[in-house]
């Protein structure tokens, strides 16, 4: 019993620190990331694992972290896996800055493989009709 206790008291006491020695947050919408994993998400595109290149890919799409704009644009001109390219070209859209954008724009002209063209141009095209759509409401 007396172990069980010290087992507690000792978890309180590290989830206590954790919030005293918090990182830097960022907010974007509900989701708080810290540079922290801003950064491990960063390296992930840069790993031997096509899986963790795409998995970083889109949640750095899902948070609309811009620093990911040059490193996603390499990776939508370089990779060699179809879907990781369509990943980038999501997440670019997601990010939504005028360089992102037109990057998916360029990929759904002249990508070598139909299918990555046909999907940017639909993300291109399905962003284009947004903005338009927000331009009307405003």
């Amino acid at each position: 019993m007396k172990k069980q206790i010290v087992i507690l008291a000792v978890s309180l006491l590290l989830l206590g620190s954790v919030s005293i020695f918090a990182q830097e947050v960022k907010s974007n919408g509900n989701i708080q990331l810290t540079e922290n994993s801003i950064d491990n998400y960063l390296v992930g595109l840069n790993s031997n694992n096509l899986g963790l290149r795409i998995s970083s890919a889109y949640f750095l799409g899902e948070y609309k972290i811009s620093e990911a704009i040059i490193p996603l644009m390499k990776m939508l001109n370089n990779e060699k896996s179809e879907e990781a390219r369509i990943i980038a070209a999501l997440s670019l859209v997601k990010i939504g800055t005028g360089k992102a954008v037109y990057a998916v724009k360029q990929a759904s002209d002249f990508d070598k493989s139909e299918r990555v063209r046909n999907l940017c141009a639909k993300f291109y095209s399905s962003f284009t009709y947004a903005e338009n759509e927000k331009e009307k409401t405003l």
